[in-house]
């Protein structure tokens, strides 16, 4: 590997791992922010939406910027963006006390996060196609280790009685210095061209013919039901043991810190699996784990919830990760496919948080979890359309 390749992917491994580090360092908190807020479980699941409406504002036009402007500018935007909505949550929780100032800066946070998750996914199929082999399960690895030590450290600071802001506006501070620092290690982009100087399949119109691609759009799907299994543990875990399973908060933030920690064990083991089975075989197996997982969650004692949260954390690690070297399979239309995919997996968070939490109002948070049994049930009869493109000769056979 050339020094330049390795600094490229040390660089995608450090942006995929801040971004998780920013993400839980807020789902760490949120049953404190429910509870100062006097959220109900509908209430929250509505301000949860606010960062999958922020998002689906980056996510369309992440394409086109990398195009123009390349990965690393993108990334960086959205790292500036994500840090500064994370602090003003922070802050209107503390000090203003106000549903109104929690939920645009939360918008604020999701349109970083959007542009970043889709720019930083690009960047690292790129580095992908270079090394020729799987790898990219491997980056939401390190996204899911950065969720796994911010969930731990949010564990701690909720014990430890340390303010939301406070706690938020340290993560934000951690995230912005390494990952301005990160993105500069980037490959060169090739894409980043003046408007009139990009092919024309890749600039407004490939994206529009990305939306009419059965494919693109089955592997879309996929990657939402993926990102409904991942986001609903992260979004409702630690509030379904703490109102499900009577547990202290720390210990419903330890649920979903075990959660995490079994999806990034899934998605370090990931790879050697999906270059040795595929990813259509591979993913039938997850799935059915996640729905084992939630199960039990659900009507387990807690000591077996708490393995329930090991086995869903497993059955969600490959799912998002595949879907994004699938729709990146062909080098020359992976920005406009990751763009769309992307959009229609956050779908997952724009829908998933209002459902859960009306569910939750009628039948508690705990049993509302069993939605995703529903959403992984239908995916599964989309997975043939994460199978390779056969010209694209991608590192993973399926």
């Amino acid at each position: 590997m050339s020094s330049d390749l390795r600094a490229a992917s040390t660089a995608v491994y450090a942006v995929f791992a801040l971004a998780g580090v920013l993400f839980a360092a807020f789902a760490a908190r949120i049953p404190e922010v429910k509870a100062a807020l006097g959220l109900t479980a509908g209430e929250l699941g509505f301000t949860l939406l606010a960062i999958s409406l922020g998002s689906l504002g980056g996510l369309p036009l992440a394409g086109w910027l990398v195009h123009r402007q390349g990965t690393a500018r993108t990334v960086a935007a959205g790292i500036v963006a994500a840090a500064a909505g994370m602090s003003l949550a922070g802050f209107a929780v503390d000090l203003w006390g106000s549903r109104l100032w929690i939920f645009l800066a939360l918008c604020l946070a999701g349109l970083g996060i959007g542009s970043w998750d889709v720019s930083m996914n690009i960047e690292g199929a790129a580095v992908e196609r270079r090394l020729g082999r799987s790898i990219m399960p491997r980056y939401h690895a390190a996204f899911s280790a950065g969720t796994v030590v911010s969930a731990v450290a949010g564990a701690g600071a909720s014990r430890g009685g340390i303010p939301v802001a406070v706690h938020l506006l340290a993560a934000a501070a951690l995230v912005l210095g390494v990952g301005l620092w990160s993105v500069r290690r980037f490959l060169p982009d090739p894409d980043a061209e003046p408007a009139e100087a990009t092919p024309a399949a890749t600039r407004g119109p490939g994206l529009r013919a990305a939306w009419r691609e059965p494919r693109t759009l089955l592997v879309g799907f996929v990657t939402l039901a993926a990102a409904f299994t991942e986001g609903t543990a992260n979004d409702w875990l630690s509030v379904a043991f703490v109102e499900g399973h009577g547990v202290e908060p720390w210990a419903g933030v330890l649920a979903l810190a075990v959660f995490l920690a079994s999806m990034t064990a899934g998605r370090l083991a990931g790879t050697r699996l999906l270059d040795r089975h595929g990813r259509v075989p591979v993913l039938r197996v997850t799935f059915v784990l996640a729905v084992l997982g939630a199960g039990l969650v659900v009507w387990g004692g807690t000591v077996l919830a708490y393995l329930g949260a090991a086995l869903w954390g497993l059955g969600a690690s490959l799912g998002f990760p595949v879907g994004m070297s699938a729709a990146a399979d062909d080098p020359s239309r992976a920005a406009a496919r990751v763009s769309v995919v992307s959009t229609i997996g956050y779908l997952a968070f724009l829908g998933g948080p209002p459902v859960l939490g009306l569910l939750g109002d009628h039948v508690g948070v705990l049993r509302s979890l069993l939605a995703v049994a529903a959403m992984v049930a239908l995916a599964l009869l989309a997975l043939p359309a994460v199978r390779p493109l056969p010209a694209s000769k991608p590192p993973s056979a399926g």
